[in-house]
């Protein structure tokens, strides 16, 4: 085998790649909405050492009906061994000389925790809808795969779906329905399994541009296009900075709202939720964040899930000189502001839970779920590290180092210790720039925050609290602005509240601004935030609401743990409105608020 695919273990998969792995796939899949489960083919291409003996593939809760080598030829020596709650079992097959491919006959769980099955009634067409969530590792859960970041493949796929609804992939794909049900996709570029991705709904298409387009379901649709009409903007801001776009196409899938995550990265298809859609393009600094994972993550890929923040340091990095590019400074600005506050107030917490060793950058997950990996960490300190390397090198050479580092990487994986070797090579040494000392084992292998800390002024944001200061005397509306603040203003002003204000000065800040039925998804959380605390009772249908229709976990954390730690709430009325919530909430969502409330369904 060639050199570059010899690594280090993944604790997260079983898979043996340095023996044996697999270089191609094509999948042969029907989907069953009665039963809610996938009839799926699978047929592997392989490539192995002369000496191996077996491959190695991970599951997770599949029928495995029959497996073939060579196409044709069926072998029963196959075996499924062990069972582990957080990585399934591993599916060991038998090879000789003469293996070239693997053919696995299988079908999924209708439990199966990658997979959403929604109803009629969970939809915006009325119509049921299918989704995928494959990252971190819960591929094995809809495909027999090698689940690991570090193992990349191409893929084809047929899906038979029931007449009149519309199958996309992390592919090549359609852009319009096909009576006979039966599509055909096509990945030409290797990707890891964490990006395979399913969707199968009534959907329309809307395109923008030779490379940019829209799917969602027809009463969504209006309001989506309108939101992402600068999605071909931030392509070429974004191949402006740092190369070449190269998945091909850039679309953008507008999922239902049980949808946990506010967007998925699966290239030339990002998954992304409908509460991004506040009417004003304010919120569309997620889309810049996935495009942006075309080039950090989907193109140079942490190498395992303790390596997270080479994916999502480097994306946020990227996200917010999109944004910068587009929308000005000043808003990149508000936004890595919020990032701050939001990554010392976690870090604040994880070292008061005696969580320190997971502030570094680099992680310890074995044993553990790589979820526990998805935290401000990843994201915020890890911007904050490439924005301290901006510092020291200059924007000029380290848009050029990146530049560089995403050329040159393409479709490879990266180590955290690789990238630290590569960051002394091509950016301090290259530039003749002085490493200072420690800063790698400050910033990759320290607790908590470095006192390095880049510092970031907002003009818009000292407004912010100058009007804040002043309405708290006053307690006058016509200080508030009507409509020139952004989304960011108005959650600074909401965060910068002090603990003394009460139900009365809510009810005036209802008043004028009806911040209790804001479209707005992260204002509202916001405002509920502080109406839990404040026990500010008008909230409270409406974050009944929100919490039943809303699956996002991002919000549905901090609003379960609030309602949790509130002398005013009683955790029978959390419980009740959990369970009517969690049937509308992807594994993703409900496994994290189960652990969180203590929460044991009914088997």
């Amino acid at each position: 085998m060639n050199k570059i695919h010899l690594q280090s273990k993944d604790h997260h998969s079983y898979a043996k790649p340095n023996e044996a792995r697999i270089k191609h796939l094509r999948l042969n899949m029907e989907v069953s909405f009665d039963e809610k489960v996938l009839k799926s083919t699978a047929t592997y291409q392989i490539e192995k050492s002369p000496s191996a003996k077996e491959i190695i593939f991970d599951t997770k809760d599949l029928e495995i009906k029959a497996v073939y080598v060579n196409d044709s030829i069926e072998i029963k020596s196959y075996s499924l061994k062990g069972k582990d709650e957080i990585l399934g079992q591993a599916l060991h097959i038998p090879l000789d000389t003469t293996t070239k491919t693997i053919k696995i006959e299988y079908e999924t769980s209708p439990n199966a925790e990658a997979l959403q099955w929604l109803n009629e009634k969970q939809t915006a067409s009325g119509k049921p809808f299918l989704f995928t969530q494959s990252q971190a590792i819960l591929c094995r859960s809809w495909i027999p795969i090698q689940d690991s970041p570090s193992i990349k493949f191409t893929y084809e796929a047929q899906v038979k779906v029931p007449e009149g609804f519309l199958a996309l992939m992390s592919a090549e794909n359609p852009q319009a329905i096909d009576t006979t049900g039966v599509y055909s996709f096509n990945m030409p570029y290797k990707i890891p399994a964490y990006l395979m991705a399913l969707s199968v709904g009534d959907l329309d298409f809307h395109k923008y541009d030779s490379i940019c387009g829209v799917y969602a379901e027809p009463p969504t649709m209006e309001k989506a296009k309108n939101e992402l009409e600068d999605l071909d903007k931030m392509v070429a801001a974004a191949s402006k900075l740092y190369g070449k776009y190269k998945w091909g196409r850039f679309d953008v899938l507008m999922l239902p709202p049980s949808f946990p995550f506010g967007g998925m990265e699966n290239p030339m298809l990002t998954f992304a939720t409908p509460t991004i859609l506040a009417g004003d393009k304010s919120l569309t600094s997620l889309i810049a964040h996935e495009l942006a994972h075309s080039w950090s993550g989907n193109l140079v890929t942490n190498a395992t899930w303790d390596d997270f923040w080479l994916n999502e340091g480097f994306t946020v990095y990227f996200e917010y000189r999109i944004m910068e590019a587009i929308y000005g400074k000043e808003y990149a600005n508000m936004l890595a502001l919020i990032s701050k506050r939001e990554l010392e107030q976690e870090v604040k917490e994880m070292m008061a839970d005696g969580k320190e060793e997971d502030t570094k950058l680099k992680l310890n997950l074995k044993g553990r779920n790589p979820d526990e990996g998805l935290t401000s960490i990843a994201y915020d300190k890890g911007y904050f590290f490439l924005k301290r390397l901006e510092e020291l090198a200059g924007r000029e050479h380290f848009d050029q180092f990146l530049a560089n580092y995403f050329d040159e990487n393409a479709f490879q994986t990266m180590t955290t210790e690789g990238f630290i070797t590569y960051t002394q090579q091509y950016l301090f040494a290259k530039n003749n720039i002085e490493e200072p000392d420690n800063l790698f084992d400050d910033w990759v292998y320290g607790v908590g925050l470095p006192d390095d800390m880049p510092q970031i002024e907002s003009g818009l944001f000292k407004n912010v609290e100058s009007t804040l200061e002043k309405w708290l005397v006053q307690k006058d509306n016509d200080l508030l602005p009507d409509s020139a603040w952004s989304t960011h203003e108005w959650l600074h002003f909401l965060h910068e509240m002090p603990d003394s204000i009460g139900v009365d000065e809510m009810r005036l800040l209802d008043a004028k601004k009806n911040f209790t039925t804001s479209g707005n998804s992260e204002i509202k959380t916001e405002w509920m935030l502080l109406g839990i605390k404040h026990n500010y009772k008008p909230i409270y249908p409406e974050l009944e609401r929100f919490l039943i229709n809303t699956g996002r976990r991002k919000f549905l954390m901090p609003l379960y743990q609030t309602l949790l730690e509130s002398e005013n709430i009683n955790k029978d009325y959390i419980l009740r409105i959990y369970e009517q919530a969690r049937s509308n909430y992807h594994y993703v969502s409900y496994n994290s608020i189960d652990n969180l409330l203590g929460y044991q369904p009914q088997k």
